[in-house]
């Protein structure tokens, strides 16, 4: 059955027609749409991860409150001469107990936003045992310290005599601003 050379270019126009209308369709409308729910979906799933994590959260509220304020308490008080006080009282204390020969103390202030801090750094001298006694107080102390670096090295061929460098961090929190 042969098809007119008429009706022949009517359909083929239809045809090109609709296929044009299905490419126009499918990047003027589908493919958006098709982003856009893609888009909503992550977003959805994104919120849903947040409300575990904040759930998560708010069942251990009580536990990271008393945390923080157990770190709050152990920070170094915010007067500047108190704090270094603090912290010069034990480190005496530490090395009285460890038996350890403080060489130098060097203690410096660096300002932040929020906070300040003490660094202090600590020449010392003695055998194994007080190095390990005195890092196990620094670390056991209820001040907020925190050990940056520690250097050990022996001082004599056996190993007997150790020097001790050591870099301590101690925190002082600002005062909440009152909004």
């Amino acid at each position: 059955m042969p098809i007119d050379i008429k009706n022949r270019q009517t359909l083929l126009m239809i045809i090109a027609g609709a296929v044009l209308v299905l490419l126009v369709g499918d990047s003027l409308i589908v493919g958006p749409l098709w982003g856009a729910w893609k888009e909503r979906a992550d977003r959805v799933k994104q919120l849903e991860h947040d409300v575990e994590t904040g759930t998560a959260l708010l069942k251990q509220r009580q536990r990271l409150e008393d945390r923080w304020q157990q770190m709050q308490t152990n920070t170094l008080p915010t007067d500047a001469s108190l704090a270094r006080n603090e912290l010069l009282k034990a480190i005496e204390r530490w090395e009285q107990d460890s038996r350890l020969k403080i060489d130098r103390v060097a203690p410096q202030w660096k300002a932040g936003d929020d906070y300040t801090t003490l660094e202090c750094h600590v020449d010392a001298t003695g055998s194994m045992d007080a190095v390990l006694r005195f890092l196990y107080d620094v670390e056991k102390g209820p001040l907020g310290l925190k050990i940056d670096t520690v250097d050990i090295s022996a001082r004599d061929n056996n190993g007997q005599q150790l020097s001790l460098g050591l870099q301590l961090t101690g925190l002082i929190l600002s005062a909440p601003k009152q909004q």
